[in-house]
């Protein structure tokens, strides 16, 4: 079929329009006490279980193109695997594969970084120290160190941001202490290898979208500069963060410095090399500008110190940040953006900023931008600069407010919204407010319903991994919940490995689903059908059964 989409042998498609919808971060949890989703008032979505043509998708793991099963899904590999149809292999993946083949100390980039190093400049490796394996993994790190020391870098330094977000909440010093014996190892092979800067991912360095460059410049003036609150050792900066604010997760501590003598142990200097070893784009641009761009007004850098700088791989692949890259990102064509432009077909995508990017530069496959302008809207609504459980309705409201307006506007076709709140809510770790957030959404959808029905359209409501359906950490063998000391629930803050979700509602049309197991990049095809296209040969067969 190629690029060129035909038009369904059977089936016309729906006369009004095809709206996707992404409740993010709502999955198919236990029905328990730690299950937001099923703890919450949802009629709208009760009602579509029992109306609508309903299934379930996997959304994690090799189903989106991750290592292993084991392995839990994240917006990033949800939203192309989404808009693409297709399943590519992702991030995790591919470095693992560029590691265990050596081709990632191969190429250009590593030998550049290694030949400047050498020459006298520091190695500094700048990313999320975790396992959580969905922007970064400490493999990778360890790995990069080892082969800095083989080849005869004398010095090198980290940048940790903590997790506590794709990982348990108070984690942290599980990836400190096996960090820092590696580099107790490496030091007593007579190597000069510290830790010099970190902070927590939600306060320090890993903004995306542009929806705080304070949380960057915090990064900047710790990581770069040296000017941040001083510690001797990165362990004694977590506890001390820690006593200070009882019950705050890693996500959340200040960024810091380690000092020796009064001194910072490892500012970013002239002639130095720095390597950013996050695999995920979307929170690791920003840095990338305030390192690459000139000019920059995001803040004020102060003297920008002359680096090579590069990233574990290119995040942006229209805008080519970073320009230097270790390892080649995934190259996902003919995405379903891009064949409805091609073939004429008008779309709308909307989002609050913390999921803007997602119904945009995710779903077209990692790309900027439109395919067609004259035939794309893309919207953004401004997310609130505050902790997401003091807000968890966010901009639910204000994404439908526009979503009918588009919709009554008669102008497109095809539409896709992302509500954030499942997913930004629940990785606060708060019960109650997670419970309210999956209200929130449901509510909204109550309000897109009758207008769908009103313009003889058709909606799909599902969701690109779970989040909200899992509030409490589980333990493996028992089924239990885990207990923190005073014998409450041990809250989690990482995304689930559960199905989601998937209702199909096309109300005046008796539709039904096939019975095979699917994953997300069934939707896009579903689209299609829904559109009265026939679903190209390369995509996975869309949802709905055909005669």
């Amino acid at each position: 079929m190629g690029w060129q989409l035909q038009k369904h042998p059977s089936f016309p498609g729906v006369r009004g329009p095809v709206l996707v919808v992404v409740m993010d971060g709502v999955g198919l949890g236990r029905q328990d006490e730690g299950d937001a989703v099923w703890l919450a008032r949802t009629p709208t979505l009760d009602r579509l279980a029992r109306e609508a043509a309903s299934t379930t998708l996997a959304a994690h793991g090799k189903a989106v193109g991750l290592p292993s099963d084991g392995d839990m899904g994240n917006s990033e590999v949800g939203h192309n695997a989404l808009g693409a149809g297709r399943v590519f292999d992702q991030g995790a993946k591919r470095v693992n594969l560029a590691i265990e083949s050596g081709e990632i100390f191969e190429g250009e980039v590593w030998r550049e970084a290694v030949a400047r190093c050498k020459a006298g400049g520091t190695l500094h490796l700048m990313g999320l120290l975790s396992d959580g394996n969905v922007h970064s993994h400490q493999d990778h790190l360890h790995a990069m160190l080892e082969r800095a020391h083989e080849e005869g870098v004398e010095r090198a330094r980290v940048h940790a941001l903590l997790d506590g977000r794709d990982v348990p909440a108070t984690s942290a010093l599980t990836y400190v202490d096996a960090l820092e014996a590696k580099l107790r190892a490496l030091r007593d092979a007579g190597r000069d290898y510290r830790v010099a800067s970190g902070g927590g991912r939600m306060t320090t360095t890993m903004d995306r979208y542009e929806a705080d460059w304070s949380m960057v410049q915090r990064g900047w003036d710790a990581h770069v500069r040296g000017v941040a609150r001083a510690f001797p050792d990165l362990r004694t900066a977590i506890e001390t963060l820690r006593e200070e604010t009882p019950g705050i997760g890693d996500q959340d501590l200040g960024s810091f410095t380690l000092a020796e003598e009064g001194a910072p142990v490892g500012p970013i200097v002239d002639g130095d090399v720095v390597l950013f070893f996050n695999f995920r784009g979307d929170r690791a641009l920003e840095i990338t500008r305030a390192f690459t761009e000139e000019p920059f007004d995001a803040f004020d850098r102060g003297p920008k110190p002359d680096v090579y700088y590069a990233g574990m791989m290119q995040y942006d692949g229209d805008l080519l940040l970073p320009e230097k890259f270790l390892v080649t990102p995934p190259d996902i064509d003919h995405t379903l953006g891009e064949l409805l432009a091609a073939a004429g077909v008008s779309q709308w995508a909307c989002s609050e900023t913390q999921k803007y990017g997602h119904v945009t530069y995710f779903w077209n496959g990692n790309r900027s931008g439109k395919f067609d302008p004259a035939l794309e809207t893309y919207l953004e609504i401004g997310s609130d600069v505050l902790p997401f459980e003091q807000r968890p309705w966010m901009k639910a409201a204000e994404i439908t407010d526009a979503t009918l307006a588009a919709l009554k506007s008669g102008q497109h076709r095809h539409l896709r919204i992302n509500y954030a709140n499942g997913d930004m809510v629940g990785h606060t770790g708060h019960l109650d407010a997670t419970v309210m957030a999956v209200e929130t959404v449901d509510l909204q959808l109550a309000r897109l319903l009758p207008v769908i029905a009103k313009l003889e359209g058709a909606i799909i409501v599902t969701a690109d991994h779970g989040n909200a359906d899992q509030m409490f950490e589980i333990d493996k063998k028992s089924g239990a919940f885990k207990e923190r000391e005073d014998g409450s629930p041990q809250a989690r803050t990482s995304h689930s490995l559960n199905r989601v979700p998937c209702h199909v509602w096309v109300p005046g049309h008796d539709v039904t689903l096939r019975d095979e197991a699917a994953g997300l990049d069934a939707i896009a095809g579903t689209v299609l059908q829904l559109l009265g296209k026939q679903v190209p040969d390369d995509y996975v067969r869309g949802l709905l059964r055909e005669t």
